[in-house]
């Protein structure tokens, strides 16, 4: 039964790695299929948008005939509810789980799994997380409805501060003033738990230090989202003064609430300082990787190497793009796009530069479009959102690829997830007008292009 529930497990987590929507991400330690790490990205159009929200799941000897067990874990270090179904001290409440009464045909059965309870938990982070709260069909008077819309408020901003901000800091190392005990709090958790995490097992070592599965990714998505973040903090700074303390909702406890004020000059100044770090870290690797450990190490002979595969593939297959590594490092390359004849992109001419870490694959490249360009997949500051076959992330070319193929791809299908130039993607999703209107500004980016070589 043991075994069986091992395989049923693991099958489960290859399937959400190899097929999952760009909004959930699972993890483990080798050793220990059975504590998994899980992290859900808010969805669009909600005060959870673009945040990073880990969850740990455990489950049990008798999966999948028992749910096993969720905790939140992003709590601010016990400080925060979230949601009025996900506690501050990490208690998720479904009815799947078994830690809420649902109604018949809610429970738990065998034929769900660990996707299904991930996106039964994304389903809580919705338009208006009021509603979870039980009694809510009754919640119709103007008091009530304010309510509402003073909820959405506080989680909004607690959801980029805590979720976002607080845990980029955490990974450069950013201290910010008064919040520095707060990280320290949330660290000290984090490791607290990874400790409990694996404390059936003989050697713990490995847990002294917090385990981070989600590290690279939720960087380069915080890449991808910047101008989103920046855009909401806009318009909330409008509505909400610094200084306005949030409002205590009827359901939430002393121990058990979201307490705080807003500051989004604040946030915003933080976002900068952040963007700013992730920025000077892709170019720390550049000097880095020269040092004399990293010169001859197996990194950079394998990307030295794909290199001089891919520049003799470019020339045997006749492609006009050219690439070159930069000043001679092969932890920095740089790409020369030519567009596509017969297509918007026709004549153009871009510069992109793609940096490796000396830890790569495990850290991902970070990419850079020099040439500005306006595109749906490309972020005001040459940010590109696009998709590496996940089995080949080691592979330069398939990084590549990739790229150009989120550049040329005419009819993607829609996916709030890909936001990585609102403007763009407004105009690129909106009606015929909007499209028309897109497609210019993409032309004029094309011939300035060539005016700027």
């Amino acid at each position: 039964m043991a075994d069986q529930s091992i395989i049923r497990i693991s099958k489960e987590i290859s399937d959400i790695q190899k097929h999952s929507d760009l909004s959930l991400a699972v993890a483990f330690r080798d050793h220990d299929v059975r504590n998994v790490r899980t992290l859900i990205i808010g969805p669009h159009e909600t005060p959870y948008e673009f945040g990073f929200f880990e969850f740990a799941v455990k489950f049990n000897k008798e999966y999948p005939r028992k749910s096993p067990s969720v905790t939140a874990t992003t709590t601010n270090g016990g400080r925060c509810r979230f949601n009025p179904n996900i506690y501050a001290n990490g208690k998720v409440c479904l009815s799947i789980l078994g830690t809420w009464r649902g109604e018949p045909g809610e429970e738990w059965s065998p034929a769900q799994g660990l996707e299904s309870i991930l996106l039964s938990i994304q389903s809580l982070m919705s338009t208006n997380p009021y509603e979870n709260e039980p009694g809510f069909e009754d919640a119709n008077t103007p008091s009530d409805k304010k309510y509402q819309k003073d909820y959405v408020a506080k989680i909004r901003h607690e959801a980029l501060r805590i979720s976002v901000i607080q845990r980029m800091e955490d990974f450069l190392g950013i201290t910010h003033g008064v919040q520095a005990a707060t990280r320290a709090a949330s660290i000290k958790e984090k490791e607290d738990y990874s400790l409990d995490f694996d404390d059936d097992l003989d050697d713990v070592d490995e847990s002294a230090v917090p385990w981070e599965p989600f590290k690279d990714l939720i960087k380069q998505r915080f890449l991808w989202y910047f101008d989103s973040y920046m855009e909401s903090i806009e318009k909330a700074k409008t509505e909400f003064k610094d200084g306005t303390t949030f409002v205590r909702m009827p359901f939430e406890g002393l121990n058990n609430n979201m307490e705080g004020k807003f500051n989004y000059s604040e946030l915003q100044q933080r976002l900068l300082n952040i963007k700013r770090a992730l920025h000077e870290e892709a170019e720390s690797w550049a000097k880095e990787g020269l040092l004399p450990k990293h010169k001859d190490s197996t990194v950079a002979v394998n990307l030295g190497r794909q290199f001089e595969q891919i520049k003799e593939s470019f020339k045997r297959n006749d492609v006009s793009h050219h690439i070159e590594l930069v000043d001679g490092n092969p932890f920095v390359w740089g790409l020369t796009y030519i567009g596509r004849p017969m297509t918007n992109l026709d004549g153009g001419l871009f510069n992109v530069v793609i940096r490796f870490s000396p830890r790569f694959p495990e850290e991902q490249p970070r990419v850079e479009f020099k040439t500005k360009i306006f595109h749906h997949r490309i972020a005001r500051d040459g940010t590109p959102c696009y998709f590496p076959k996940t089995n080949r992330r080691e592979d330069v070319k398939n990084h590549i690829e990739a790229i150009i193929d989120a550049l040329e791809e005419e009819c993607p299908p829609y996916d709030p997830r890909t936001l990585t130039n609102p403007e763009a993607h407004k105009l690129f999703w909106g009606g015929p007008d909007d499209r028309k209107l897109y497609n210019r500004r993409l032309r004029r980016s094309v011939q300035q292009s060539l005016e700027d070589c």
